[in-house]
């Protein structure tokens, strides 16, 4: 039937192998970058100092404001009846985008 969406919402009633590929590859690097950024903080925790109080407090934060965030990021694809495809790769576009500034931040060398 015309308009019919098959699997996943898509048009097709096939997924874009390409579309799957990319979208597994963005969540295995998302899933990389935030388990560096669980063993770096790891580390950074088990130094009792005044940083380690500073970077938990700054993770509660973060993990907060992102969760409060998601919704906003994805309204408009959800209003405009996105695929589903389309939304979890916002999903993963939202969070991956800190976790990855994280990483960076705390596996740069400390000024001294």
């Amino acid at each position: 039937m015309p308009g019919q969406r098959g699997w996943l919402g898509m048009r097709s009633a096939t997924p874009d192998p390409m579309a799957l590929w990319r979208l597994g590859l963005d969540g295995w690097m998302l899933w990389a970058d935030a388990s560096a950024v669980i063993a770096l903080r790891t580390l950074r925790f088990w130094q009792p100092d005044a940083g380690a109080q500073r970077e938990a407090q700054r993770m509660v934060n973060e993990k907060l404001l992102a969760n409060a965030m998601l919704g906003w990021a994805m309204l408009p694809a959800l209003f405009a009846g996105a695929a589903p495809l389309r939304v979890v790769a916002l999903g993963i576009a939202h969070y991956a985008r800190p976790v990855r500034a994280n990483r960076r931040r705390l596996s740069a060398r400390p000024r001294r």
